[in-house]
């Protein structure tokens, strides 16, 4: 009897620890390869669905500009292909975050594993809004602020390279600044931080803001800077509503 007992507590044991160390170095780098190809071929995968669709694409991402030129005969083909590749990843996004969390699963408890479930979907919807966010709402805003500097004597020309560099240096920082309410959530479900340690620090958050504005946005002049900073301030107080009522914490 006892040692049924000794039995079930090392299963249960087993179940509740990370199995991390009963893998090798050896085994780790073959799963991470293993991890990295499917990450690769996901992309790949979307990026070769997405070119067949690479015009419209391009058609939808300079909307908000109109007219475009490219200015050498390969620019254009090159943009298809950024655009492919870019699309590609957000299509395989899902498939890339599964990856990484099959990856570092092993190492999780049943607590954390079942967390994992809810965060990885919330992730990839938080992004998602992030860039419909930026794409909607502040891109347009952005180029009307700086169409608005032409004059008769100087009037924009717009190449297509360099405006999806553009569209996709405004685009990617708000889909990662989108996750900043899940990130301070996470915290706060695990008992790091309060509503209280979150409403001390609001002086902070509004400098590091502009802070970041200036480091994520496409170009040095205050208004993107602004662009950024004010969805990192709402968000961060959405984040201490959820905090102090929702979590009671």
């Amino acid at each position: 009897m006892a040692e049924i007992v000794g039995n079930e507590k090392r299963e249960e044991q087993l179940q509740e620890d990370p199995i991390e160390n009963q893998m090798s170095l050896v085994d780790h780098l073959e799963e991470l390869r293993r991890r990295l190809i499917i990450i690769i071929m996901a992309v790949a995968v979307g990026s070769m669905i997405s070119y067949f669709f690479a015009a419209e694409l391009v058609q939808y991402i300079t909307a908000p500009a109109g007219k475009l030129y490219y200015m050498s005969p390969a620019e254009a083909f090159f943009t298809y292909l950024r655009v492919s590749l870019f699309a590609g990843f957000l299509l395989a996004l899902p498939i890339v975050l599964y990856q990484i969390w099959a990856f570092v699963v092993p190492a999780l408890t049943s607590k954390e594993r079942m967390a994992s479930v809810i965060l990885i979907p919330s992730s990839v919807l938080l992004f998602f809004i992030g860039l419909a966010f930026s794409y909607f709402l502040v891109l347009p805003a952005g180029i009307k602020f700086f169409m608005g500097f032409a004059t008769e004597n100087l009037q924009p020309l717009l190449s297509l390279g360099e405006y999806l560099s553009f569209v996709i240096s405004f685009l990617l920082p708000f889909g990662f600044i989108f996750e900043l309410p899940l990130f301070i959530v996470v915290m706060a479900k695990f008992g790091l931080i309060g509503s209280a340690f979150l409403t001390g620090k609001r002086k902070h958050v509004m400098v590091l803001s502009f802070v970041v504005g200036a480091v994520f946005s496409p170009t040095p002049d205050v208004f993107s800077q602004t662009m950024v900073a004010i969805p990192v301030i709402v968000l961060y107080e959405v984040s201490i509503f959820i905090v102090k009522y929702i979590l009671r914490k």
